[in-house]
């Protein structure tokens, strides 16, 4: 290992390749030399270090805080805690998929957060490391003519039973996003927010986010002129007005009341569940 002397008699432009753009850790006392250093790209590649260093550390922060709930259960002897999630409660085609992981005791994944919060991008390579690193992993699917019986509550409560169902390992304990699960063998906890606050949620938010837009992709194969892939079946005005143009298809929720209307059919009596809410 060069000595910091050594290292600053290389370019800056070879420092900022290997400690900046790499990431390579940093030797004790080179970000202070640098700082030291009256040369002024010595002095900006100093403060992008020290701004990385300071951003590591929020971030490493903020992964500790998304392990409270589970860091409690881990102290209480649970060793299996699944979260669960679902997607899809708003759009007015498609399914409901729900998410189910359980992750490694102390496990922290960088930018791992809630869905929404995420980029496609983010949310597919941040899905890829999760199936490899997680303990288990499942997704459950209650599909349209579900929906349109049960309701889109119920019916996200059954896709999230399925994903519980589905893991490789029964849970010890689950943690779920805002509610708690009809017929769950396992104890749990309803976390309102819970795809922000806890890892293990968040975790099964990217699986049932991703996992569904995958759904919709191909199902914008299936039934062109929509725009399922873009909108993924949410009521967008591009997605209302195909709705209109071309009619309900058979992966329409005929119990949601934008389709309800195209359809000529009178109004759901379960009022709560039929807009397309988010």
């Amino acid at each position: 290992m060069p000595t910091v002397d050594e290292l600053l008699q290389q370019s800056l432009f070879s420092l900022k390749a290997s400690f900046l753009d790499r990431k390579e850790a940093l030797p004790k006392g080179l970000l202070e030399a640098l700082e030291a250093d009256s040369r002024r790209g010595a002095q900006t590649l100093a403060g992008k270090l020290r701004a990385r260093q300071q951003a590591n550390r929020t971030e490493g922060q903020r992964l500790r805080h998304l392990l409270k709930f589970e860091a409690e259960l881990w102290e209480r002897g649970f060793t299996l805690i699944a979260g669960v999630d679902e997607a899809g409660v708003g759009p007015l085609a498609g399914p409901v998929v729900a998410g189910a992981a359980i992750l490694p005791q102390g496990y922290k994944l960088r930018e791992l957060d809630d869905s929404k919060k995420l980029d496609e991008a983010k949310r597919d390579q941040l899905a890829e490391r999760i199936k490899t690193d997680a303990v288990a992993w499942a997704v459950g699917i209650a599909e349209v003519a579900e929906i349109d019986r049960l309701n889109i509550y119920h019916a996200s409560l059954l896709a999230m039973r399925r994903a519980v169902e589905g893991l490789n390992f029964r849970p010890d304990f689950v943690l779920v996003d805002a509610r708690t699960i009809p017929n769950c063998a396992a104890p749990q906890r309803g976390i309102i927010r819970g795809d922000s606050l806890s890892a293990s949620i968040a975790a099964a938010s990217v699986i049932a986010k991703t996992t569904r837009d995958a759904i919709m992709v191909e199902l914008d194969r299936r039934f062109p002129g929509y725009g399922l892939a873009g909108h993924k079946g949410y009521p967008t005005p591009e997605h209302v007005a195909a709705l209109r143009k071309l009619g309900a298809s058979p992966i329409h929720r005929r119990s949601f009341r934008p389709v309800r209307e195209v359809l000529g059919l009178e109004p759901s009596q379960n009022a709560l569940f039929d807009d397309g809410i988010n």
